[in-house]
């Protein structure tokens, strides 16, 4: 069977590489094929922190090896003891497909971090972005009670564009860069998440040059032999209401799940005079509320011991109110409808050498529309994706592993632009634009000894716009001692312009294209330090820092290459288990990201504050759980839409938060639920003349069974 499966994957490859039609940037998470290791920084459920793989015990090649042997006999034992609890037998225990859903096996010079369901459930989270405002690094303006997508997304200074977004190992980013197109991070619910892993430096060799803040993976659920079903459903202030439900089993070697999830919230609360979108009338927040809605589904074959497939699907569907300054009061409308599907086969060719074939489908639908004064606009971006990958995890040696392979991706965009208004009416257009891009990737693992290894990196490109560039990355990782590593990473990255960018009149802003644009370049990098304080505390400190040339941006109305970005900063992650059902987390992130060049030489980039940090306190026993998170940030600059005396050097005031999160069991399989936010009541902006409404709860109700 081993012989016709792979002869049959090779072509299969074969038909998307002969085809202009197909083209890939992304990639399937695999497992580690005899060196099981662990993210550096797992950051657990708050009942549940434990060591990462900063772990003293896990810092040389010989303590993995030991370690993952007592981590095995620990699960034996404790699968042993649930079975013995539940009066279940062994055929009631998961299935253990390994293709697709396991930790990626990145170089370990560079800082990851994970977050697990567990956590999302306790943080009450209800989308991506929810999830990732608590990691470090992370500056998320545009979630939350009245959020504006224009406010953004950023990841080390770099907007959300310069970064890599996947679903499974696939991509979501869309390369298009017009605010009311780009990758919403709040229309991906929670209920289909497994896990989010975020890596930086020599991950940008496998995932894609523009990876200048990092790459985030987003792994979904899949089944288990036990067949299981969740549900929930809340209701809350501003007329909240969220139902979730998921389904998942399996029978002999497949194994399925199916989530689906819709939420909705009106957002209309008093803010003050000033504040972005302040209806006159009533004083209270315009054209804020917001519906989405998904579905998803993983389902898992094996083809034989050797052989696994799987396929994913996610579909959701936004519609939002877009809040704004620039006109007295914004009444325009997005819809966003995305699909995102793949097909996923990975096969063990011998000992240490793992085939990972990936083909996927994505698509997003953006349409913006409303009225504004005497006259109506609409513009509209739509893109689809064609993609598909081929991925080689081969440990050559027991001191030298490597993983490289081909990506391909083709993307085409359909853009239109409708305006009534006069002085617009001649721009009004039909773009139909395509480009492909094909990349080589490979990274190298010398474990030079036990304590000293060193990654090196290549992804050589070719752009049917940009023609060819090659990017190559270097990391390395030392353990001085048994209780602390160091590391560090450099990457050469290159951003290309959207096609939006290049082609597509904005009617909505009245942004012209420049099809004279030329790629964003420079590089990334980090130094940093993995410490075991003691058994129950681990900390993670890295300094981060970028060079981008040629940044794109607004002048005069028109996309253009602004000049020179530079950025430095700080993150600092530690967890401490307090005592036995109690657990904590401290999160710190600087950023200084300066723009060197042009006008505004010398200012800190918009909407990015200095310093944001975020404590997490939690308790957990018998199904009860309390959890108070504390989120404060210094104020970031107004740079967008000022209002009449404000200046772009304006800088918002700091604000502190508090939000809790708390579960009282009802029955064994049913839970209320209850979500605090902003415990302090205090109203504050948030960002860019974006307030908070004061305190808002969530009351609710979890069934497992």
């Amino acid at each position: 069977m081993k012989k016709p499966l792979f002869l049959l994957q090779i072509a299969v490859i074969s038909v998307f590489v002969t085809s202009p039609a197909f083209a890939v940037d992304a990639e399937i998470t695999e497992q580690v094929a005899d060196k099981p290791t662990e993210p550096i920084s797992n950051i657990k459920s708050l009942s549940e922190v434990q060591l990462p793989s900063t772990d003293a015990k896990v810092l040389t090649q010989q303590a993995i090896a030991s370690e993952a042997k007592e981590t095995e006999e620990a699960t034996v034992t404790e699968q042993a003891q649930q079975l013995a609890q539940t009066n279940t037998s062994e055929e009631d225990a998961p299935i253990n497909l390994e293709a697709i859903g396991k930790k990626d096996p990145l170089p370990e010079s560079t800082p990851t971090y994970v977050i697990d369901k567990e956590e999302i459930e306790k943080q009450g989270a209800t989308s991506v972005a929810d999830v990732l405002k608590r990691m470090p690094g992370f500056v998320i303006n545009n979630v939350g009670h009245g959020a504006d997508i224009h406010t953004g997304t950023y990841y080390r200074g770099h907007s959300i564009n310069q970064s890599v977004f996947l679903i499974n190992g696939r991509p979501i980013n869309n390369d298009v860069n017009t605010y009311h197109g780009g990758t919403d991070l709040n229309s991906i619910p929670v209920e289909s998440i497994e896990r989010v892993e975020l890596y930086s430096g020599a991950a940008s060799s496998l995932y894609g040059s523009s990876a200048f803040g990092g790459v985030v993976n987003i792994i979904t659920k899949q089944g288990s032999r036990t067949p299981k079903f969740n549900a929930s459903a809340e209701f809350g202030s501003l007329n909240l209401n969220n139902q979730q439900a998921s389904l998942s089993g399996a029978s002999d070697n497949v194994r399925y799940n199916l989530s689906f999830e819709r939420y909705f919230i009106d957002n209309k609360y008093k803010v003050p005079v000033g504040a972005a979108n302040r209806n006159p009338v009533d004083g209270k927040l315009f054209n804020a509320d917001t519906a989405t809605s998904s579905y998803s589904g993983n389902f898992g074959i094996d083809l034989d011991k050797k052989n696994t497939l799987n396929l994913d699907v996610t579909a959701l569907s936004s519609r939002r109110g877009l809040v704004y300054f620039g006109f007295p009061l914004q009444r325009d409308r997005l819809d966003h409808d995305g699909l995102n599907v793949g097909l996923s086969w990975k096969s063990e060719l011998a000992q240490g050498s793992n085939l990972t074939t990936t083909v996927g489908y994505n698509q997003n639908y953006f349409s913006t529309y409303g009225p504004t004064g005497t006259f109506y606009r609409t513009g509209i971006l739509d893109t689809k994706q064609l993609t598909a990958r081929v991925d080689h995890d081969w440990q050559i040696s027991p001191n030298n592993r490597l993983r490289w392979g081909l990506d391909f991706k083709n993307t085409n965009l359909n853009g239109q632009a409708n305006s009534t208004l006069p002085s617009r009416i001649a721009l009004n257009e039909n773009e139909d634009r395509s480009l492909s891009n094909t990349a080589l990737f490979a990274v190298n693992t010398w474990s030079i000894s036990d304590a000293f290894q060193v990654d090196l990196g290549l992804r050589q490109s070719f752009d049917s716009q940009f023609s060819s560039y090659f990017n190559p990355s270097v990391g390395v990782r030392y353990a001085l001692t048994p209780n602390i590593a160091m590391r560090g990473s450099w990457a050469g990255g290159q951003r290309n312009p959207g096609l939006d960018q290049l082609y597509v009149y904005d009617t909505v802003h009245g942004w012209l294209p420049n099809p004279n644009l030329i790629p964003e370049t420079g590089s990334s990098w980090t130094a940093g330090v993995d410490v075991s304080f003691s058994d129950k505390l681990t900390g993670q400190f890295t300094y981060f820092g970028s060079s981008l040339n040629n940044s794109l941006g607004i002048i005069q109305g028109r996309w253009a290459n602004i000049g020179l970005v530079d950025t430095n900063g700080l993150e600092a992650a530690l967890q401490w288990k307090i005592a036995r059902d109690w657990s904590t987390f401290v999160n710190y992130t600087y950023t200084d990201a300066k723009i060197k060049t042009g006008n505004d030489a010398g200012l800190q980039l918009g909407l990015i504050p200095y310093s944001v940090a975020q404590v997490g306190i939690g308790y957990g026993k018998d199904g009860w759980e309390a959890n108070l998170y504390a989120t404060y940030n210094s104020g970031s600059r107004r740079a967008l839409f000022l209002n009449t005396g404000d200046k772009n050097t304006d800088f918002m005031a700091s604000y502190f938060n508090l939000d809790l999160s708390a579960r009282v069991p009802v029955t064994k399989n049913l839970g209320l639920t209850l979500y605090l936010e902003n415990v302090l009541g205090e109203q504050y902006e948030r960002v860019n003349r974006i307030y908070s409404p004061g305190l808002t709860f969530r009351i609710g109700l979890a069934s497992s069974f």
